[in-house]
């Protein structure tokens, strides 16, 4: 050991195939489903390193993809995937905030997944802000957190620093929410208790293993602070409070507007 030898970024997901809560069974679907509408153009909003979207992508005979996110390390892991499958010339990334390559573009398939925030301050503004970009005849795939129950103010206490019970609604509300913008609810789902524990696993594995391998590192008990604090939110905190939805929401079909790809 040395002290160069630099902790992993924090949530660096180099050990999860997916950004967010979400089995190998559950993509497979959602990939299967969201490919057989045929989307010709596929557009990822805080992509991440866009595995689903690659998947999708692969799936959907002359689709082509777009990634927006502003994390640099994400979207050099999605065109390296990107460029292993294939996909080079049908799949773009782009590094900057969502908002700003929106305006006036739509796309057969949009993809939301626990990226709200990239372009609303609330769930309802966000959902405001995508109805617009779905084609007519499109799909919206959204993916947010809800409340299993509202938290009691002793649950709140547990969970990060600024958190309020009015951030979230339970996913009945969720769903009304987009049925509000405009859109029909084609599939309602949450994850589950083994999803949420393979993601929140999958963010911390790499950081306890360095921690494993660098005990005496001068930065070790800062990395143990954060791993300590992390894993008390999760299982003394928002463990079977915090949900995780996927709502497949489709747009009716009516005249077609400008395309984003």
């Amino acid at each position: 050991m040395t002290n160069s030898d630099e902790p992993p970024a924090v949530a660096s997901g180099s050990r999860l195939s997916f950004g967010s809560p979400l089995s190998e069974e559950r993509a497979a679907r959602l990939t299967a489903e969201l490919a057989d509408a045929r989307p010709g153009a596929v557009l990822d909003l805080g992509c991440g390193w866009g595995e689903l979207l690659l998947r999708i992508v692969a799936a959907t005979p002359g689709a082509r993809g777009t990634g927006i996110d502003n994390y640099a390390l994400d979207l050099k892991r999605g065109q390296d995937n990107a460029a292993a499958r294939g996909l080079t010339d049908r799949v773009t990334f782009i590094e900057s905030p969502a908002a700003e390559h929106i305006t006036g573009k739509t796309a057969d398939l949009v993809l939301s997944i626990g990226a709200w925030h990239a372009l609303g301050a609330t769930i309802p503004e966000a959902l405001n802000m995508l109805r617009p970009l779905v084609d007519p005849g499109g799909r919206l795939l959204f993916a947010a957190e809800f409340w299993e129950h509202p938290p009691t103010d002793a649950e709140l206490d547990r969970m990060w620093p600024g958190i309020s019970r009015d951030d979230y609604t339970g996913i009945a509300d969720l769903t009304d929410l987009a049925i509000a913008v405009g859109f029909r609810p084609l599939r309602i789902e949450s994850v589950t208790r083994g999803e949420w524990e393979d993601f929140e696993s999958g963010v911390a594995a790499d950081r306890e293993e360095w921690l494993l391998a660098h005990p005496e590192h001068p930065r070790a008990d800062e990395v143990r602070a954060q791993l300590d604090e992390a894993r008390a939110f999760w299982l003394r905190g928002h463990r079977d409070i915090f949900g995780f939805a996927y709502l497949t929401l489709g747009v009716a079909l009516t005249c077609t507007l400008s395309r984003y790809v």
